[in-house]
């Protein structure tokens, strides 16, 4: 007779046997399968544009009204309010305009779905003007007036590319103030012809093909001085691409662009002084602005006693405001920063000359955080802080000379709130009055009117869905509440909503805040690989504030079996100056010790999170970063898609790689380099990189390939032809999913081809 099995024996037998009889339905269940694909894309398909009554975009008319469009559960629909009668009804009649339009077209016109998205309002805001089907309209809402005006001719735009430099030479001809003459180039010299008689004067005899006189040039307010820049060009850097599959043609087009590099030579800028009566031109001592990045706003006094520019020095660690006298020629510095690191120009510069100049309002990170100053306009000396502590200015919205009062915008001065949400102000010159006119613990966004009486404040989350009111600007009370965002559809879809989390970074005692993205099929008895959305660039700060009614793609790719993450490490902008000097001659470190601390702070609250599974995305300073994940962090990120990257900051735009990395180009520039360090690469790496970037060198992706094939390691390499900067749109996106699934789940993707072969045959079936 035999015994029965004891239970120590029975346990592993009872396992194997659960695997065999239900491991095909537990395999289904596991994260990446085709049932994860199938339900990400329905989230998008369930929520985007779900959100209702959340107005994208606030517009004031020249009658002191505004208006708004807002998607509601029948369509869109148009809204005009009233900020002094306090009313708030439709724009004008849909119905009936969508009734006269099908009349007029012949083609049938929903009243919820207009063929039109912006209007104009005419005379006292009762005629509003809009363009359909080709043709610009009139409709007079109170009379049901309706009229073709004619064909829609779109204004002329500068369609320049960015990094192209501008014909200085080629400017017309610039009357004076009085209308009595007129200034303009002349074989590179300057000269003044007379209105009334036509005779023609040369003002200047030294301009030629390689140092010519700007046709930029700028009247004195009186009509008897002339201001302008004699400029010595630079050689141009060109950068080429092949465009192997154009459009309109079979053979692949050679394309080139203009774009300076760091370490390439700048065009020199020399501002002229002219009295045109006496036909005199007055020496303007250069000693002040010789060393130039840049010069920019040549601007005359309102009384024409002098004329005034911003001189940046290259390396961005010195920057005036500088005064020329008419009188006498003689340059005197009204303004002066300096930083042993840099001087965020392109971010944090703001400046106002209060009447005519005589005082200036000015934005400085002198005392460590981004503040505004009262300075002397005849001195340079400051009298006043305006505002102080621990907190920062974002933008100088108005300053009204009359009253002595500033309107700002600023972050961080809530102690109890999100340091990134942004909130409105209003104080004196004298730094008194401080007065908040928003309070909501939320990221506030303001459209100010025109007489800068009221604003729209919309007001959200990432966990709270947008609300509009009309506000008072003298002290933020609420004047009408306008809209309150509906996400009733979202909720019915299962949307989890961000978890903003904070851990201390790097120093033991500074928050690093971010998000947290969790699938709606969320188990909390699993573990789930996580994947950090990285973008680090100094200029910005970037994990989402708002409601993210647009960005779905992060909830997207959670819903494949993943939790992701967006942090803001130290090295970007928006803390303390301290907090950004982080990524000075150093932008490798790109945050990563807090993005790590601040991980495995989330990892000991949340034990979902695996933290031996941790991949990171992103694209262009973002591309970079991610791939610097594998090369200078590989003990904790195991895979990374780059997605045009500027792989080597020697190889990048020149007015942003030198802000953070400075100049002259030192070894610092290769020590940060992907390229230079591409023997590093642990884990797991994709590149994608647009064959035709313009704004990153694409070159810059092909080196880094070049160094990893050179150093024998494993990668893969995605060409987009045809694109530009970019993440690849629906293809990149895919690739980007499926290579995750495949190195942090382990699972191989569905097979896309066999797919839709499966597709094309059932199409062919019909």
């Amino acid at each position: 007779m035999s015994r029965p099995l004891h239970p120590s024996f029975l346990c592993p037998v009872l396992s194997i046997l659960f695997f065999l009889m239900f491991g095909n339905t537990v395999s289904t269940r596991a994260q990446g399968q085709l049932e994860d694909y199938k339900r990400s894309a329905a989230l998008r398909e369930k929520i985007q544009g779900k959100v209702y009554n959340a107005p994208a975009n606030v517009y004031w008319t020249p009658g002191q009204k505004l208006w708004y469009l807002i998607r509601t559960a029948r369509g869109r629909e148009f809204v005009v309010v009233d900020p002094r009668k306090k009313t708030r009804q439709p724009a004008f009649d849909q119905e009936q305009l969508a009734k006269k339009l099908t009349e007029a077209t012949g083609k049938k016109v929903d009243p919820f779905n207009l063929p039109f998205t912006s209007i104009t309002f005419g005379k006292d805001d009762e005629e509003v003007e809009f363009v359909a089907e080709g043709t610009t309209w009139q409709y007079a809402t109170g009379s049901f007036a309706f009229r073709k005006k004619g064909p829609f001719r779109a204004e002329p735009t500068d369609r320049r590319y960015w990094g192209s430099s501008r014909d200085e030479l080629d400017e017309k001809p610039v009357f004076s103030p009085d209308s009595t003459q007129t200034a303009f180039i002349k074989n590179y010299n300057v000269y003044v012809r007379s209105e009334k008689t036509k005779q023609e004067t040369q003002l200047s005899f030294d301009g030629s093909e390689g140092d010519y006189y700007s046709g930029n040039i700028q009247w004195s307010p009186d009509s008897k001085k002339l201001a302008t820049n004699k400029i010595r060009p630079n050689k141009k850097h060109l950068i080429h691409f092949v465009r192997s599959s154009p459009d309109d043609q079979l053979q692949p087009k050679l394309e080139s662009r203009e774009y300076l590099k760091p370490g390439d030579a700048l065009p020199i800028r020399r501002p002229q002084l002219f009295w045109v009566e006496s036909k005199k031109q007055i020496s303007v001592d250069d000693a002040l602005f010789n060393e130039q990045f840049s010069l920019s706003r040549l601007e005359w006094r309102k009384d024409s006693r002098a004329f005034t520019f911003e001189y940046n020095q290259r390396g961005h660690q010195v920057y005036r405001v500088l005064e020329v006298s008419a009188t006498t020629g003689a340059v005197k510095s009204l303004v002066e920063e300096r930083s042993n690191t840099f001087i965020d120009y392109s971010g944090k510069r703001s400046r106002h000359d209060a009447n005519d100049g005589q005082e200036i309002i000015w934005a400085s990170e002198r005392d460590g955080w981004n503040h505004l100053y009262l300075v002397d306009g005849a001195t340079g000396k400051v009298k006043k802080q305006i505002t102080k502590g621990e907190w920062v200015v974002r933008n100088l919205v108005h300053v009204d000379d009359k009253t002595r009062t500033i309107l700002f915008a600023a972050s961080g001065r809530n102690a109890d709130q999100d340091p990134y949400f942004v909130h409105y102000y209003k104080v004196n010159f004298d730094g008194s009055g401080l007065t908040a006119l928003t309070t909501e613990n939320a990221n506030h966004t303001a459209t100010f009117s025109p007489d800068y009486q009221f604003f729209v404040d919309t007001y959200s989350r990432v966990d709270l869905p947008p609300v509009t009111v009309l506000r008072n600007s003298a002290d933020g009370s609420v004047v009408l509440e306008l809209e309150k965002a509906d996400i009733s559809e979202w909720q019915k879809a299962g949307w989890k909503a961000p978890e903003v989390f904070t851990a201390k970074g790097r120093d033991g005692k500074t928050d690093i805040w971010g998000v947290i993205i969790r699938p709606t099929n969320f188990d909390p008895a699993r573990k789930y690989p996580v994947i950090e959305n990285i973008y680090a660039g100094p200029h910005g700060s970037f994990v989402p504030k708002t409601f993210m009614t647009n960005n779905l793609s992060m909830h997207e790719l959670a819903e494949l079996g993943f939790i992701v993450v967006q942090i803001d490490g130290m090295g970007t902008s928006n803390r303390s100056k301290a907090f950004q000097d982080v990524c000075w001659k150093n932008l490798k470190d790109a945050g990563f010790p807090d993005r790590i601390l601040w991980m495995k702070a989330a990892a000991q609250k949340y034990s979902q999170l695996d933290l031996s599974k941790v991949g990171i995305y992103g694209t262009s300073a973002g591309g970079q970063s991610s791939t610097g994940a594998l090369l200078f962090h590989p003990d904790f990120y195991k895979a990374a898609v780059s997605s045009c990257g500027c792989h080597d900051n020697r190889m990048d735009k020149m007015w942003w790689n030198e802000q953070w990395m400075g100049y002259p180009i030192g070894p610092h520039y290769a020590e940060c380099s992907n390229v230079t360090n591409a023997h590093k690469l642990q884990g797991n790496l994709l590149l994608l990189v647009g064959e035709v970037d313009d704004n990153v060198d694409p070159a810059s992706t092909y080196q880094l390939a070049n160094a990893l094939i050179k150093a024998n390691k494993d990668f893969e390499l995605v060409t987009l032809p045809g694109m530009s900067h970019t993440t690849g749109g629906e293809f990149g996106e895919r690739k980007r999913r499926d290579f995750f699934v495949k190195n942090l789940l382990g699972v191989d993707p569905p097979n896309w081809n066999e797919m839709s072969k499966d597709v094309a045959g059932s199409e062919a079936g019909k």
